[in-house]
């Protein structure tokens, strides 16, 4: 009985552990504040976890934060989109900015470059993300992130 049971809690706080991991995001640069900071947690909605689509990427709208796959930087990148539009060959895009950047980012983004959405509170799109401060600097260390990332 002893062994059933303790099999079953491991299952239980592994299959708890890789549901949390895949639904947070350490943040690694200053670009979204004061939203929120280097090092801090946000909790997001991937688009695909496990083969189970959580939101339609097309369906995003101007304020969203959003995690993608950035053609001009080497890793995710974690910026709001400030622009919804359909380009000339009727292919939809968005225009997105990190909220402590001048300009926004170099490269139209397209839906299969969303990675995630970041999951707010309150009712309106963007505002009020669930954010965990400073515990993500673990992470920054371990990897050696440098401050200007």
């Amino acid at each position: 009985m002893t062994l059933t049971r303790d099999i079953i809690i491991y299952a239980v706080v592994i299959i708890f552990g890789v549901i949390l991991a895949t639904h947070l995001n350490v943040v690694v640069s200053g670009s979204m504040e004061p939203v929120f900071y280097r090092g801090d947690i946000v909790a997001i909605e991937p688009t695909n976890f496990f083969g189970i689509q959580e939101f339609n990427t097309s369906d995003l709208n101007v304020e969203d934060i959003v995690v993608y796959n950035a053609t001009w930087y080497p890793a995710p990148v974690i910026h709001r989109v400030i622009f919804k539009g359909t380009n000339p060959q009727g292919q939809l895009y968005y225009i997105i900015k990190g909220d402590n950047n001048p300009t926004a980012d170099p490269a139209d983004v397209y839906p299969n470059q969303i990675e995630a959405k970041v999951i707010t509170y309150g009712g309106n799109p963007g505002q009020n993300p669930i954010v965990i401060p400073y515990i993500g600097y673990i992470t920054i260390w371990i990897r050696g992130i440098p401050q200007s990332a």
